[in-house]
Protein backbone atom coordinates (compact mmCIF):
# COMPACT_ATOMS: atom_id res chain seq x y z
CA UNK A 1 0.00 0.00 0.00
CA UNK A 2 2.97 2.68 0.63
CA UNK A 3 4.13 1.96 -2.85
CA UNK A 4 0.22 2.93 -3.86
CA UNK A 5 0.58 6.50 -1.73
CA UNK A 6 3.64 7.08 -2.82
CA UNK A 7 3.20 6.71 -6.92
CA UNK A 8 0.30 8.85 -6.25
CA UNK A 9 1.77 11.17 -4.94
CA UNK A 10 4.64 11.43 -7.52
CA UNK A 11 1.56 12.03 -10.32
CA UNK A 12 0.67 14.64 -8.30
CA UNK A 13 3.64 16.04 -8.10
CA UNK A 14 4.17 15.86 -11.73
CA UNK A 15 1.17 17.56 -12.16
CA UNK A 16 1.91 20.60 -9.76
CA UNK A 17 5.18 20.85 -11.51
CA UNK A 18 3.66 21.10 -15.25
CA UNK A 19 0.99 23.77 -13.49
CA UNK A 20 3.60 25.62 -11.54
CA UNK A 21 5.41 27.42 -14.52
CA UNK A 22 1.69 28.60 -15.32
CA UNK A 23 -0.01 29.27 -12.39
CA UNK A 24 2.81 30.62 -9.88
CA UNK A 25 1.98 32.96 -7.17
CA UNK A 26 2.99 36.21 -7.83
CA UNK A 27 6.08 36.12 -5.41
CA UNK A 28 7.50 32.84 -6.99
CA UNK A 29 7.32 34.33 -10.23
CA UNK A 30 10.30 36.37 -9.14
CA UNK A 31 12.27 32.67 -9.12
CA UNK A 32 14.34 32.04 -12.40
CA UNK A 33 13.02 28.70 -13.76
CA UNK A 34 16.73 27.61 -14.15
CA UNK A 35 17.98 28.30 -10.84
CA UNK A 36 18.14 25.61 -8.74
CA UNK A 37 15.87 26.00 -4.83
CA UNK A 38 17.57 24.18 -2.25
CA UNK A 39 15.79 23.58 1.10
CA UNK A 40 17.60 22.69 4.42
CA UNK A 41 15.50 21.76 7.10
CA UNK A 42 16.45 20.29 10.64
CA UNK A 43 13.26 18.12 12.39
CA UNK A 44 14.25 19.09 16.27
CA UNK A 45 11.87 15.82 17.36
CA UNK A 46 13.46 13.27 14.90
CA UNK A 47 16.90 14.31 14.47
CA UNK A 48 16.29 13.92 10.83
CA UNK A 49 17.90 16.21 8.47
CA UNK A 50 17.56 17.35 4.84
CA UNK A 51 19.51 19.76 2.76
CA UNK A 52 19.62 19.05 -0.60
CA UNK A 53 18.44 21.01 -4.34
CA UNK A 54 14.50 20.28 -4.67
CA UNK A 55 13.97 22.07 -7.64
CA UNK A 56 16.53 22.29 -10.79
CA UNK A 57 16.14 22.88 -14.77
CA UNK A 58 12.46 23.85 -14.22
CA UNK A 59 11.30 20.95 -12.34
CA UNK A 60 10.58 19.46 -8.91
CA UNK A 61 12.93 16.42 -8.06
CA UNK A 62 10.54 13.59 -6.90
CA UNK A 63 13.37 11.71 -4.93
CA UNK A 64 14.43 14.96 -3.28
CA UNK A 65 11.00 15.89 -2.64
CA UNK A 66 9.85 12.51 -1.29
CA UNK A 67 13.11 12.81 1.23
CA UNK A 68 11.97 16.16 2.54
CA UNK A 69 8.49 14.71 3.02
CA UNK A 70 9.87 11.84 5.21
CA UNK A 71 11.76 14.56 6.83
CA UNK A 72 8.88 16.72 7.37
CA UNK A 73 6.28 13.56 8.80
CA UNK A 74 4.35 13.77 11.67
CA UNK A 75 6.70 13.11 14.44
CA UNK A 76 4.29 11.21 16.85
CA UNK A 77 3.19 8.36 14.52
CA UNK A 78 5.78 8.46 11.82
CA UNK A 79 2.74 8.98 9.17
CA UNK A 80 3.66 10.95 6.56
CA UNK A 81 1.70 13.03 3.77
CA UNK A 82 2.08 14.98 0.39
CA UNK A 83 3.90 18.26 0.85
CA UNK A 84 2.94 21.00 -1.21
CA UNK A 85 5.89 21.98 -2.75
CA UNK A 86 4.44 25.77 -3.10
CA UNK A 87 6.13 25.64 1.07
CA UNK A 88 9.58 24.47 -0.15
CA UNK A 89 9.59 27.44 -2.30
CA UNK A 90 8.20 29.53 0.36
CA UNK A 91 10.88 28.27 2.98
CA UNK A 92 13.62 28.61 -0.27
CA UNK A 93 12.43 32.38 -0.74
CA UNK A 94 12.22 33.30 3.17
CA UNK A 95 16.29 31.79 3.24
CA UNK A 96 17.47 34.02 0.81
CA UNK A 97 15.88 37.27 2.03
CA UNK A 98 17.28 36.55 5.34
CA UNK A 99 20.61 35.43 3.46
CA UNK A 100 21.41 32.94 5.99
CA UNK A 101 22.73 29.48 5.69
CA UNK A 102 21.10 27.92 8.90
CA UNK A 103 18.66 25.31 8.56
CA UNK A 104 14.83 25.87 9.01
CA UNK A 105 14.55 23.79 12.44
CA UNK A 106 11.20 22.34 12.01
CA UNK A 107 8.97 22.40 15.04
CA UNK A 108 6.22 20.67 13.27
CA UNK A 109 5.58 19.94 10.08
CA UNK A 110 2.89 17.40 8.77
CA UNK A 111 0.47 16.86 10.96
CA UNK A 112 -1.88 13.62 10.89
CA UNK A 113 -5.62 14.10 11.22
CA UNK A 114 -5.53 12.31 14.56
CA UNK A 115 -2.48 13.84 15.76
CA UNK A 116 -4.15 17.44 15.16
CA UNK A 117 -7.27 16.52 16.80
CA UNK A 118 -5.22 15.41 20.12
CA UNK A 119 -3.56 18.94 19.90
CA UNK A 120 -6.24 20.70 19.23
CA UNK A 121 -8.26 19.48 22.21
CA UNK A 122 -5.30 20.60 24.77
CA UNK A 123 -4.97 24.08 22.78
CA UNK A 124 -7.12 26.70 21.34
CA UNK A 125 -4.49 27.76 19.51
CA UNK A 126 -4.40 24.30 16.95
CA UNK A 127 -6.67 25.24 14.28
CA UNK A 128 -9.57 22.60 13.63
CA UNK A 129 -9.11 22.09 9.86
CA UNK A 130 -4.93 23.12 10.21
CA UNK A 131 -2.89 23.45 7.05
CA UNK A 132 -0.54 20.98 8.81
CA UNK A 133 -2.97 17.94 7.89
CA UNK A 134 -3.10 18.98 4.13
CA UNK A 135 0.85 19.31 3.90
CA UNK A 136 0.83 22.80 3.30
CA UNK A 137 2.68 24.48 7.00
CA UNK A 138 5.46 24.33 9.22
CA UNK A 139 6.28 25.79 12.22
CA UNK A 140 9.96 26.77 11.98
CA UNK A 141 12.74 29.15 13.34
CA UNK A 142 16.52 29.46 12.56
CA UNK A 143 19.34 29.18 14.78
CA UNK A 144 20.66 33.24 14.91
CA UNK A 145 17.64 34.77 13.04
CA UNK A 146 14.96 36.44 15.29
CA UNK A 147 11.25 35.60 15.24
CA UNK A 148 10.41 39.04 14.10
CA UNK A 149 12.85 38.49 11.01
CA UNK A 150 11.90 35.04 9.93
CA UNK A 151 7.95 36.98 10.55
CA UNK A 152 8.95 40.15 8.84
CA UNK A 153 10.58 37.89 5.62
CA UNK A 154 7.75 35.09 5.52
CA UNK A 155 4.94 37.85 5.59
CA UNK A 156 7.01 39.88 2.72
CA UNK A 157 6.18 37.31 0.66
CA UNK A 158 2.37 37.03 0.17
CA UNK A 159 2.64 33.61 -0.08
CA UNK A 160 -0.01 32.27 2.38
CA UNK A 161 -0.71 32.23 6.35
CA UNK A 162 2.35 33.31 8.47
CA UNK A 163 1.78 32.97 12.46
CA UNK A 164 4.03 34.31 14.89
CA UNK A 165 4.46 32.66 18.08
CA UNK A 166 7.32 34.49 20.24
CA UNK A 167 6.65 32.28 23.40
CA UNK A 168 6.56 29.10 21.82
CA UNK A 169 9.43 30.68 19.81
CA UNK A 170 8.28 30.01 16.11
CA UNK A 171 6.79 30.81 13.59
CA UNK A 172 4.35 29.12 11.29
CA UNK A 173 4.29 29.47 7.20
CA UNK A 174 1.67 28.13 5.42
CA UNK A 175 0.71 28.15 1.54
CA UNK A 176 -3.32 28.41 2.60
CA UNK A 177 -4.45 31.63 1.93
CA UNK A 178 -2.75 35.21 2.74
CA UNK A 179 -3.47 36.25 6.65
CA UNK A 180 -1.47 36.92 9.62
CA UNK A 181 -1.68 36.24 13.27
CA UNK A 182 -0.16 36.09 16.70
CA UNK A 183 -0.15 33.32 18.88
CA UNK A 184 1.96 32.67 22.00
Amino acid sequence: MPNLVRRRDLLRLGAAAGLSAIAAPAWAQNFDIWEPRWAVLDNLHTGDRFSEVYYANGSYLPDALAEATRVMRDWRNGEEHFIDPGLFDALHAVRGKLETRQPFQIISGYRSPRTNAMLHARSRGVATNSQHTVGKAIDVRIEGVSLSNLRGAAQSLGAGGVGYYPVSNFVHIDTGRVRQWQGS
